[in-house]
């Protein structure tokens, strides 16, 4: 895994270190979620209000990639118009899992003062109908992450934080 780069003066290697967790905790925690949305057996009210908590993970805007073996091009979907598509897929049992989930890029500095980095994380896709597996594939996906300062107020004080939002996660291969 690796950290957020050493030009920036306003991030301490500890602080560093937490933005890394956080980030990769989101991750982990949309692949989760990717799972349940997916699976048939989730019933409808709380397949959405996974989505709704999926959501919150993202930069508005957001989209993600999908692609299939057969065919050369990548569709991008905003991230709800994804999940819905993804509850809807015509097999009777789905099944989601993401591995190798790592940085592989460090957090660079933006002139707007926020912080953009790259995780890959491997996705293996299986739709089949009763017993028959009917399609599968692996797929690479790179997703961007945004890391900015933000600010809230507790108890009339203003606390200064570090947010991790999720952005675009484009497909770079599928396989077999």
């Amino acid at each position: 895994m690796g950290s957020v780069n050493g030009q920036s003066k306003d991030i301490s290697p500890s602080r560093k270190q937490a933005i890394d967790s956080l980030a990769l905790e989101k991750v982990r925690d949309l692949s989760k979620y990717i799972a349940i949305i997916g699976d048939k057996k989730t019933q409808y009210t709380e397949a959405n209000r996974v989505m709704d908590r999926a959501e919150e993970l993202f930069a508005p805007g957001s989209e993600m990639g999908v692609s299939s073996l057969t065919s050369n091009t990548v569709e991008y979907y905003v991230v709800r118009k994804y999940f819905e598509r993804l509850m809807a897929l015509n097999y009777e049992k789905v099944k989601i899992e993401w591995y190798n989930i790592h940085y592989i890029s460090d957090l660079e500095k933006q002139p707007d003062g926020k912080y953009v980095g790259v995780v890959t994380v491997y996705q293996k896709f299986e739709g089949s109908n009763g017993d028959e597996m009917v399609y599968k594939d692996t797929t690479k996906k790179d997703i961007t992450i945004y890391v900015e300062k933000k600010q809230t107020q507790i108890a009339g004080k203003v606390i200064e934080f570090w947010d991790v939002m999720l952005g675009d996660i484009k497909v770079t291969e599928t396989t077999a």
